[in-house]
């Protein structure tokens, strides 16, 4: 029995425009085995099943390339660390994995998270234990005393329940890849962008160049890929030079980076998602706003399209994803906007966006050969809208427009289950945001006369 889909206008993925009065035929596998007009479509009997999108737009299922399935919505470092066990996270995580997968994300990767976390939410789509999206599953971060995920003073450094691996030589950090691939992983992830800054304000890498090219060259050997958090010049060159298959974020990079791209075939992903979001919608009560990071990550963001422009403008590859997992950055909320900020900031068009989020992602992802694109020997992975994002690629951030997901043909139906954050991630014990002292107190009654009719 076959599988025929009728699309109103079919966007494969392959083309800028969509076909008219298209048809996909998928075989009991879900595997296309035609796509095109419904015209030249096999003729179809009756015990085949048909799902008529005639008044609909299908295209690829999303492709979210930065989605952390162990945050869990977290509004702090240590929400992602200590709060809760590794066993609730990894609940947590399929629950929210399902939740992305309902906004038509139909394939993420997982790159960095605590324990076997999203190993484990893999393996048990893979099985067929839960509907979700499909995964590329990390480990831990490898991070060394001057990197990213080593958040904690030195007396009390690194814990077991830690995103972040510390490795203090080239060998330790050698041992811990061989450990993850022997675990399952698909890709290996490296915090290469350090915390220390020089004189001039350039980030100092946390790794050396030689460092790194051992950690790539062995996670290469082992067949897994290789990814890295980058936004300095520095740690972008290591990376790039190290053929480092993709690269997160890297604002700060130049005409060499770009060079060593272009030979040994990295990738970027900028992540505009998240600092656009920390800009816009940061309010002035919060931490982030006291300590000025809306500012500071406006301006790291604005550096960031320039020079990514440049990058693309080389021919560099730039995949969309969204360090979805934070607060700032809600599952199954914001990953479309990415393709709108590709296509407001980075100068995209529509077409080059949504297939940016499909093709070009998939060439990237575990098994990309048989996602992203809707062509024959392709898994039918979908989504059907009731209008087209080629018109104006925000539409793709509305639920409303959502008719149907499929994955593998199968179409996907996850309730939107309500949950309380606060026994989900608000697990911090902090219980005041400022300093109560004579000085505060007498300045709030000021603002705020019934502080004082409190007493």
């Amino acid at each position: 029995m076959r599988t025929f889909v009728r699309c109103g206008h079919l966007f494969t993925g392959r083309e800028d425009d969509a076909r008219a009065c298209g048809m996909l035929v998928l075989d009991e596998q879900g595997t296309i085995e035609y796509a095109g007009v419904e015209a030249g479509a096999p003729r179809r009997v009756r015990s085949d099943r048909l799902h008529d999108y005639s008044r609909c737009f299908v295209m690829p299922g999303l492709i979210d390339v930065h989605t952390h399935l162990a945050y869990g919505n977290a509004k702090s470092e240590e929400d992602i660390d200590l709060y809760s066990p590794l066993e609730f996270r990894t609940l947590r995580g399929m629950f929210f994995a399902q939740k992305v997968a309902a906004a038509g994300v139909t394939a993420i990767c997982s790159p960095g998270d605590a324990g076997q976390i999203s190993l484990s939410i893999r393996n048990a789509v893979r099985a067929g234990l839960f509907d979700g999206p499909r995964v590329m599953a990390a480990g831990r971060y490898l991070t060394t005393h001057q990197g990213l995920t080593d958040w904690y003073p030195s007396w009390i450094g690194a814990p077991e329940t830690s995103i972040g691996k510390l490795v203090a030589t080239a060998a330790e950090a050698v041992e811990e890849i061989r450990r993850q691939v022997k675990d399952g992983v698909d890709c290996i992830k490296i915090a290469l962008d350090g915390i220390q800054r020089r004189g001039n304000g350039e980030l100092i890498a946390a790794f050396t160049q030689e460092e790194t090219d051992i950690m790539v060259r062995e996670t290469h050997r082992l067949g897994k890929k290789a990814v890295a958090h980058a936004r300095g010049r520095e740690a972008t060159l290591y990376a790039a030079r190290a053929g480092i298959d993709l690269i997160f974020h890297a604002n700060q990079l130049d005409d060499e980076c770009i060079d060593a791209m272009l030979e040994t075939g990295s990738t970027i992903s900028p992540t505009l998602t998240h600092p656009r979001n920390t800009v816009d919608f940061t309010q002035p009560h919060e931490p982030a706003y006291l300590k000025g990071r809306p500012d500071h990550v406006q301006r790291e963001y604005e550096i960031g399209c320039t020079n990514w422009k440049k990058a693309r403008a080389a021919g560099v590859p730039i995949l969309t994803g969204t360090d979805t997992g934070f607060a700032v950055t809600p599952y199954g909320e914001w990953h479309a906007r990415e393709l709108e900020l590709f296509v407001e900031d980075l100068g995209f068009t529509p077409a080059a966006a949504l297939r940016a989020a499909t093709e070009v992602n998939a060439g990237f992802m575990t098994e990309g050969h048989r996602i992203g694109v809707l062509e024959p020997g392709r898994t039918a992975d979908f989504i059907a809208l009731d209008t087209s994002p080629l018109a104006d690629i925000r539409v793709l951030q509305d639920r409303r427009h959502l008719h149907a997901v499929h994955i593998a043909g199968k179409k996907i139906e996850i309730p939107d289950r309500a949950y309380d954050p606060r026994q989900v991630s608000d697990f911090s014990l902090s219980n005041w945001t400022d300093l109560y002292t004579q000085a505060r107190v007498a300045e709030l009654r000021r603002q705020t006369p019934q502080l004082a009719a409190a007493e």
